[in-house]
């Protein structure tokens, strides 16, 4: 299991270059617009994105045959793409937080009369949210990948989310048709109260769901 995860990392490394680059962007944009829930989505986002491109490099260097005729199981080899996954999103939330905070403090430092407000609780619920995109998107695309492979597991995945977002749209058209309001304070309040809680669930359940279906996929597979 280490060995496959460090076989990841090793592989990851050579991100190093575009990550430095998205923290300069975010550093500038928050520095730029003043808006402090730019850096946790955008990077956990790409992190989290990039985490995904191992299954490029096991694909083109075929390295998924090689690897199962060492003692090591399916399932280890599953897990370890989770973990590679599910320690991107992590990682980029917290260091996209920890930068906002950073450029927060030190744009309030140079310029005393014009104080950024930096509320940490809605931060929090920012880099949640990132978390849950970026969760969504991999708990989509990486059955998707063990199914049809690196490149048509991408159009999949774009294929299942605008069918998602087709099906959210016509909900809310057929509650306006039908004539159904939505209390917006009730359900803001709602959500303030227990939207970290919600969140934090479904990310779980995204990711068992979406771990059970790759691996049911991946212990079928003929090498």
């Amino acid at each position: 299991m280490k060995g496959l995860i460090k076989k990841d990392l090793l592989n990851l490394s050579s991100y190093k270059t575009s990550l430095l680059i998205t923290i300069i962007f975010c550093s500038i944009a928050i520095a730029g617009t003043e808006n402090a829930s730019i850096a946790p989505m955008i990077i956990c986002a790409i992190i989290g994105m990039i985490s995904l491109s191992t299954f490029n490099y096991d694909e083109v260097s075929k390295s998924e045959k090689y690897i199962l005729s060492l003692p090591v199981n399916r399932k280890e080899l599953v897990i370890s793409k989770y973990i590679i996954a599910i320690s991107s999103a992590i990682i980029g939330a917290i260091i996209g937080a920890l930068l906002t905070i950073i450029i927060v403090n030190i744009m309030n430092s140079v310029r005393p009369n014009n104080l950024i407000d930096l509320d940490y609780d809605n931060l929090f619920i920012t880099s949640l949210s990132g978390l849950f995109g970026i969760a969504l998107i991999q708990a989509i695309q990486i059955p998707s990948i063990y199914k049809w492979g690196a490149e048509k597991g991408r159009i999949q995945m774009f294929i299942l989310i605008f069918l998602m977002v087709l099906i959210i749209v016509g909900i809310g058209f057929t509650l306006t048709k039908l004539g159904i309001n939505l209390d917006i304070q009730k359900i803001n309040n709602f959500l303030e109260t227990f939207g970290a809680y919600i969140l934090t669930l479904l990310i779980i359940i995204m990711y068992t769901i979406s771990y059970k279906v790759s691996y049911k996929i991946f212990i079928k597979k003929d090498y």
